[in-house]
């Protein structure tokens, strides 16, 4: 099973998991007219790197935990692959949006 970015990540954006993955599974786009991060469930292999590195805590550790995110990710997955990488924000960065909060400093 793959990990899951859900909507804690819309409007937000840190990017800070990008650079912790092995296998390039993490690509950015735009989802509802905002910024938006997914996992690629057919490139993931659940090393778990990725989750402790969003500020935020918008990453599951499975698709059960987030099934619907899960499928938006599956479904953006091959419109984001190709995008270019875009630039972390940094970890202190207060979130944009009422209700996130910093919970991995």
């Amino acid at each position: 099973m793959a990990y899951v970015i859900t909507d804690k990540c819309l409007g937000e954006r840190y990017a800070t998991c990008v650079a912790v993955c092995p296998v390039d599974c993490i690509h950015p786009g735009d989802y509802q007219g905002e910024e938006f991060m997914i996992i690629d469930p057919e490139a993931c292999i659940d090393c778990s790197l990725c989750a402790p590195e969003c500020p935020i805590g918008a990453i599951v550790a499975s698709e059960d935990e987030s099934p619907e995110w899960a499928v938006i990710n599956a479904e953006l997955a091959p419109l984001y692959r190709d995008n270019p990488a875009v630039a972390e924000r940094p970890r202190n960065d207060p979130p944009r949006k009422p209700g996130n909060t910093i919970v991995n400093p």
